[in-house]
Parts: structure tokens; sequence; C-alpha cells
């Protein structure tokens, strides 16, 4: 079984600040959130945690799990989407045909801005998570959770799931919301 669950709130989130790969804390309410998931992580049981090496999913993980024995494994390719120039940006994507706005609205027209990483190198890093390290825990039976990112565990929802790029946004993902891909 394989679940997926993006970090709990930070501050940036309150202002509608794009993160990215900015390495940025959970606020109180995060914490609160990830606490109240501990419940539903130790009904399901989960066998191995992978969580994206910046804090804020580090610190989702490491509550959320808190006293189940579960090991927590960070890997590099489950880093957020780095978003340039745009990181720190407030309300982004209100900039009507900004590559922001294209990135919410549009994303299969989306053309990566300065220093920022696009869709394929995104698809192809975390490609190579599910082949190299999911695929292998799921044939021999864990139960498996992925803590990181909106952008990020979008790319791996799409792909063990097949969905196409324009579509990029429609399963949503909620802060600190446990997500059954299989």
């Amino acid at each position: 079984m394989l679940y997926i669950m993006r970090h709990g709130k930070t501050d940036w989130n309150e202002k509608n600040k794009l993160q990215g790969r900015t390495d940025i804390a959970l606020n109180e309410e995060g914490r609160r959130t990830a606490v109240a998931v501990q419940k539903e992580c130790a009904d399901i049981g989960f066998d191995v945690c992978y969580v994206s090496p910046l804090i804020r999913a580090k610190e989702t993980a490491e509550i959320a799990l808190k006293d189940l024995n579960v090991p927590i494994i960070t890997d590099d390719r489950l880093c957020e989407m780095c978003f340039g120039i745009y990181e720190g940006v407030e309300n982004a994507a209100e900039e009507p045909g900004s590559p922001i706005d294209i990135f919410f609205n549009s994303p299969e027209k989306y053309i990566a801005p300065e220093n920022a990483e696009s869709f394929e190198k995104l698809f192809e890093r975390t490609g190579s998570f599910i082949k190299d390290v999911i695929n292998r825990d799921l044939a021999d039976n864990k139960k498996i959770l992925i803590v990181g990112h909106g952008a990020m565990n979008c790319s791996i929802i799409c792909q063990i799931k097949n969905i196409p790029l324009k579509n990029f946004w429609d399963i949503g993902i909620p802060n600190c919301r446990l997500i059954k891909l299989c």
C-alpha cells in the first residue's frame, strides 16, 4: 500500500508565498494538524516513510509518526519543485499570464522561469524514486508513506495514476491529509 501526504502548514502558506525549495518550518497550525493525523497513521501501520529533506516535510513526518517505530528515510528526489526567482513571492499566481499563473492554471503550457525546475525534470527525479524505491517496496508488500510537497506529490500521483499533465492539480493536495494511491 502506498500513501502520500503533504507537509503541515507554514507561515508562508498562510501568506500565500511560493515556498519551493526555500526551507520553511511548520507553524503551530501545521504542527497541530500533524498531531491530528497520528492516530490514522497508527491505524494503517506503516512499514516505512520516505520524506523530503526540507524541514517542513521532515517535521511533519516526525510528528505524525511519533512513537510508531516507523523508519523515516530522507530522499533528495522528494524535495519540492524549484521555482527559481519566484520563491518567496506572495500571490505569484495572481498575475495573469505570469509563469506561476500558467503553472497553476495551465500546467501543460508551463515554461520554467529563471533558475526554476521544469515539469520534465520534476517527473524525471520523482519517476526515478518510484522506479528505484517504491516499486521495490510495493513488491515486498510494504505499507509506505511519502511525506512531501504540493507539486512534488502531484508528480508522483500523476505517474502512479497515469494522469496527464493538464490535470496535474485536479487531485488537490491539502496539508496533512493522507491520500491512498495503491
